[in-house]
């Protein structure tokens, strides 16, 4: 059994999903009516996933509608199903155990066309789908362009500075011209019956009805500004037409006169129809896998537990049970700072510091040393350096899954903690002058924000079998043999 990748694709009305060959050949599909709403609509993509899915599955590829950013996978934004509110990559690989592609809808119907359809072979290539509104992709050397986030808005190039207002805040955009739903408004403002479908304006244009070809020119013409204007950004080799109006749409070009110029581009109708997203997320999926470093997909990454809290709130404790259950090393600031201060005579509050920011550094530099899939267990106040700074540390050290676990009590609790183990600390940690600066802490000290947080008031009986458990479903698919130990 050759190993194959399901592709998934959202559309307007239906939901896809198919299993896709290396080759990009459809083996098996299913076709479900959609929702607009996105629990709903998860339900149905699970569903679908869930038949095709097998152990020769590699990969998942999903075609979202909206916006989406190329570099995480987080759906920005969207149209007639908005699954921004939805981190809908984390979730379908932690139920599927598979990695996943996410891109926009049009992106993925570009990679299925350049693939095996349309335009198969051309390493550049500009793509329109032409439905209810108007969706773009580009692609260059065989990418497709991503952008700072979310390139390849192409519905939303401007072809009439007076025209009518657009749901993305522009006027005039070419999806407000000549959309299906454009199309729809010009047949009714010429006069045309509600019955009339495009083939029969089709048909009378090809007679000489002048009405119908003012129809097809009102429809076509701004298309085809738009088209000059992404020729002259892109320079493709081919520019695809596709989605329900996309054929339509390259018959209307033909009433135009011909395009004069320096921009001449191939125009053609897709080629693969409805199946295009399924097997350009079926496609993407794979490359997806196969540019990836050569681990398993489960174990790919580092994994991190952040046992965060101000000093004294309790973490510690925490982070050596979590240690003890998992086989997870705790990297702790106190463990790297204090060697330092046991052979350092005279260090006052402001080098303690600047040690601090140095254990900081190399925690997060032993985490990026390490082997791909380790987990690691963080113990640390993290609010005593930028947030910015964390972020820069994480991206060094290859994050891929974070949890966080808040250790909190109150101000006063905390204070007398402190103050009792201030004759067991090293000189050199701030002394009892520094209580009121860590109960003005303890008010306002929050979780980085960065993670799913487990909250933990350490006042209260612990409940290591609640952190355990919450821990396995955070990182279902940490390093090989940790669920074994914290089931």
């Amino acid at each position: 059994m050759q190993d194959c990748t399901i592709g998934v694709d959202i559309g307007g009305t239906n939901i896809r999903a198919a299993r896709i060959s290396p080759q990009g050949e459809i083996l098996r599909k299913k076709i479900v009516p959609g929702s607009r709403d996105p629990s709903t609509a998860i339900k149905l993509i699970f569903g679908l996933i869930s038949e095709m899915d097998a152990p020769d599955v590699l990969a998942i590829g999903i075609g979202v509608p909206g916006r989406v950013d190329g570099e995480t996978g987080a759906v920005l934004s969207g149209g007639y199903l908005d699954l921004s509110g939805c981190d809908i990559k984390a979730l379908t690989e932690k139920t599927f155990n598979r990695p996943v592609a996410i891109s926009n809808d049009c992106s993925m119907a570009l990679v299925g066309e350049t693939a095996v359809g349309a335009a198969a072979g051309a390493a550049s290539a500009v793509m329109l789908t032409i439905g209810t509104g108007i969706g773009g992709a580009s692609m260059e050397n065989g990418r497709i362009v991503q952008g700072r986030q979310s390139a390849g808005q192409l519905g939303h190039i401007i072809v009439n500075h007076n025209g009518r207002k657009c749901v993305c805040g522009q006027r005039g955009c070419v999806e407000t011209e000549s959309s299906g739903t454009a199309l729809g408004r010009h047949i009714e403002e010429a006069g045309y019956p509600a019955e009339i479908r495009f083939d029969d304006i089709l048909q009378l244009a090809r007679a000489g009805d002048e009405r119908a070809l003012e129809v097809l020119r009102n429809w076509a013409g701004p298309l085809r500004a738009a088209i000059g204007s992404l020729s002259a950004s892109f320079d493709p080799a081919v520019f695809l037409l596709g989605g329900g109006m996309g054929q339509a749409a390259v018959a209307a070009l033909g009433f135009l006169p011909r395009a004069q110029g320096w921009y001449s581009t191939d125009i053609r109708a897709a080629a693969l129809g409805d199946d295009a997203g399924m097997i350009g997320a079926g496609l993407m999926a794979r490359r997806l896998v196969e540019t990836s470093p050569a681990v398993p997909a489960k174990t790919r990454g580092k994994h991190i537990v952040f046992v965060n809290g101000i000093p004294a709130s309790g973490k510690s404790t925490l982070a050596r049970m979590l240690s003890q259950q998992t086989g997870w090393p705790v990297l702790a600031l106190d463990t790297i700072k204090n060697p330092f201060l046991e052979h350092i005579e005279g260090v006052d509050r402001l080098f303690n510091r600047t040690l601090g920011k140095a254990s900081y550094q190399a925690i997060f530099q032993i985490i990026k040393d390490a082997p791909e899939g380790s987990g690691f267990i963080v113990d640390a106040w993290f609010g005593f350096q930028p947030i910015e700074l964390l972020k820069e540390h994480l991206e060094k050290a290859g994050a891929a899954e974070l949890a966080e676990i808040w250790c909190h009590a109150p101000a006063e609790v905390v204070a007398e903690r402190y103050r009792a183990r201030l004759a067991d600390r090293l000189p050199g940690h701030p002394g009892e002058g520094y209580i009121p600066e860590l109960i003005a802490l303890a008010a306002r000290a929050e979780p980085t924000g960065l993670a799913p947080v487990f909250d933990v008031d350490t006042t209260l009986p612990p409940d290591d079998v609640a952190v355990l458990s919450w821990v396995k479903a955070a990182f279902a698919k940490g390093p090989p043999g940790w669920q074994r130990r914290v089931a």
